[in-house]
């Protein structure tokens, strides 16, 4: 048996680095800071050009969509990449999420007519009414005084093409919306991580708009639950890699007592011990990849044990870099700042480290 990438695997991740290299470099994150509404969002949208033209928001559409046709495990690479660079803008819930989704429901309309709105005007989807707790899944959507349906906290809402939320009620379920961002109205949410776009969402249910409802939704929801786990522990992997790297080579060129401080075993031991929680999560982020490409029926079981582990590996990563990088590593001129704060955030969307090894021991103990 074969557990390597392939070639071709490897490439696309290579490509999808050198682009981001060139198009999300740290000095981009500090200059959106800056920047007002409409740069921010001139920059945006042509870095995710740039990324569509790669095929990577289409990556898991079918071929006789417009998509790469690809699957999971080509994509868990290309999210470890977005967390390597931190990209701001919602690749996970576009390609990871949304995509799949909007691809098995179509042609049914308004699924095909958001898939195309995805693969041939390259728009960006956020996703959101989901919430992943220890005794299952919950909406936190609710329904406002004007009859206006309200969805907090939904990531790249503010800069979206589309939105794909979902809402519950004890009577009907769940159900599973695509709405176009033109009718909703967004306010935005503040965060800790400033590149990492919160927003509520009002927006009108419609029968116009339902993709899924009843047992259909209820099966979509869950997978897309598994997929956020999944998707955002390769995105934690990418984070805590690079927070380990700029540790280390922090740890080359800052010296103490004539010596570059990574020469003492105490920094080599922190940092050691970061790689290896690191080297312990990335198997079980790539075996969750493989659950979803293949459609295992542990899926979710692995998608829980791999955000688990990832959020936990990047956890440790960000307080080792901060450690090592000492009290600078606590200032904005310090780049750390914008990996350990998307850490942060990462680690608790779609359900914490805590969250998932409950839905862990409740998955073992209900087999």
């Amino acid at each position: 048996m074969y557990f390597a990438f392939s070639d071709e695997q490897i490439a696309l991740r290579q490509a999808v680095r050198q682009v981001l290299e060139h198009e999300c470099p740290i000095a981009a994150l500090r200059a959106a800071d800056a920047a007002s509404a409409e740069e921010g969002a001139a920059v945006a949208v042509k870095r995710w050009n740039v990324l569509a033209e790669l095929g990577a928001p289409a990556l898991l559409v079918p071929e006789s969509a417009g998509g790469l046709g690809l699957g999971d495990v080509d994509l868990v690479g290309v999210l470890e990449e977005a967390g390597w660079a931190a990209l701001p803008e919602p690749l996970l819930e576009t390609a990871g999420l949304a995509a799949p989704v909007l691809a098995t429901l179509s042609p049914a309309a308004p699924a095909a007519d958001a898939l195309a709105a995805l693969v041939e005007r390259h728009a960006t989807v956020a996703v959101g009414g989901i919430d992943v707790g220890a005794g299952g899944l919950s909406s936190p959507t609710t329904v406002s005084a004007d009859g206006m349906l309200h969805t907090p906290r939904v990531v790249g809402a503010s800069g979206a093409d589309v939105m794909l939320l979902s809402c519950r009620d004890a009577d009907s379920g769940w159900q599973v919306h695509a709405i176009p961002a033109s009718v909703c109205t967004m306010r935005p949410t503040p965060t800790l991580d400033s590149t990492r776009h919160l927003a509520a969402v009002q927006w009108p249910i419609s029968g116009d708009t339902l993709l899924a409802y009843g047992v259909a939704a209820d099966a979509i929801v869950q997978l897309m639950a598994d997929r956020a786990a999944a998707g955002s522990a390769a995105l934690l992997i990418g984070l805590a890699d690079r927070m380990i790297t700029m540790a280390a080579d922090y740890a080359r060129e800052r010296q103490q007592f004539g010596k570059p401080i990574g020469s003492f075993q105490a920094v080599k031991h922190l940092l050691a011990d970061a790689r290896v929680k690191l080297e312990f999560a990335r198997p079980a982020t790539y075996r969750a990849a493989w659950s979803l490409a293949t459609s295992q029926p542990t899926v979710s079981h692995d998608a829980s044990m791999a955000k688990a582990m990832a959020s936990d590996a990047a956890d440790r990563a960000a307080r080792v870099a901060l450690q090592v990088h000492g009290a600078i590593g606590y200032t904005w001129e310090c780049d750390l700042h914008f990996f350990m704060k998307r850490t942060w955030a990462l680690s608790r969307a779609w359900g914490d480290a805590s969250t998932h090894r409950q839905l862990v021991l409740a998955s073992i103990r209900g087999r």
